[in-house]
């Protein structure tokens, strides 16, 4: 998400529209929306999106407000392309059939969509199974069962947090089984993987420190509204969320959801492979690059 922000910048995108696609990307994408609903409730699912929207619509006009001044880069005139016939379509594109086309759309969910969120779900998997084991229900309910206290804990525990948005999920999940309010995960969803000491720390580059604090700030604020709001409409429709947190699977048989699991164990093989191949390669570059270093320390000396 970084990169892709830093090279929207690079192309001429101003300030708050950066700060907008860096706060709602994360929880607006197909996998995250996909993954809340199978983990979550109806209610959060549609919660975290609009939420994330609104958020991205009040962090980007702010930003555009305090950076007016800054002027936009000038237009440039689009060039007709050589290969356009006259009714405006690429002569030279193939026309893919709909098989292709299908095909292309599940290579691509499969090898890329899944490829990149399979290590960090799994992840989000394990943190919630030692949340649930070993976390005290009476210890998690009497400080983050709701109110404005809770949502600032959460903030205090999500800011600095390394996590995406796909991990967050099962997290959140379980700590709403443990007694967490759902205005409070909903805190975690929304500042979980959109802050963290890394992405701050990358967002000075990208915008400097002022619209990084503003960034900051108008992410903490609106996840606590929004998480107030949220803990409101459950007792207004007097919901029990450890009620109907994970429920949604229950409509599909049994067997159909042990072949999926099986089929969804198959597919991460390769993502994990790939992950465990990339850590090796970048250890032994390491090593390699300590190696040169001494090699020249010790040349010098000789020297």
């Amino acid at each position: 998400m970084l990169p892709a922000a830093a090279s929207l910048k690079k192309q001429g995108a101003n300030k708050g529209a950066t700060t907008a696609f860096l706060i709602s990307t994360p929880e607006s994408g197909i996998d995250s929306i996909a993954v809340t609903y199978a983990l979550l409730d109806p209610i959060m699912t549609v919660a975290r999106p609009v939420a994330a929207f609104c958020t991205a619509i009040v962090g980007g006009v702010i930003e555009n407000t305090l950076s007016f001044k800054e002027h936009a880069p000038p237009l440039s005139t689009p060039t007709p392309h050589c290969c356009e016939d006259h009714s405006g379509k690429d002569s030279h594109e193939p026309q893919q059939k709909f098989q292709q086309k299908l095909a292309s759309g599940v290579r691509f969910a499969v090898n890329d969509v899944w490829g990149d969120i399979a290590v960090w779900f799994f992840t989000g998997i394990l943190i919630a199974g030692v949340i649930t084991a070993l976390i005290p229900e009476e210890m998690i309910s009497k400080w983050l069962g709701g109110g404005l206290n809770s949502m600032l804990l959460m903030l205090v525990f999500g800011i600095p947090l390394y996590i995406c948005a796909t991990a967050s999920t099962p997290v959140a999940a379980a700590l709403i089984l443990k007694g967490v309010s759902p205005g409070a995960a909903l805190v975690f969803l929304l500042v979980g993987p959109a802050t963290n000491i890394t992405s701050l720390s990358v967002l000075i580059g990208i915008l400097g420190k002022k619209s990084t604090i503003c960034y900051l700030l108008v992410v903490a604020t609106m996840a606590v509204a929004f998480g107030l709001v949220v803990d409101q409409l459950y007792t207004l429709l007097h919901i029990s969320p450890k009620a109907i947190i994970g429920t949604a699977g229950e409509i599909i048989p049994y067997g159909i959801q042990l072949t999926c699991s099986l089929i969804l164990i198959g597919l991460s093989i390769r993502p994990f492979v790939h992950f465990i191949k990339q850590k090796i390669s970048k250890k032994q570059e390491q090593q390699v690059f300590i190696q040169t270093e001494l090699t020249k320390m010790n040349s010098n000396k000789k020297q």
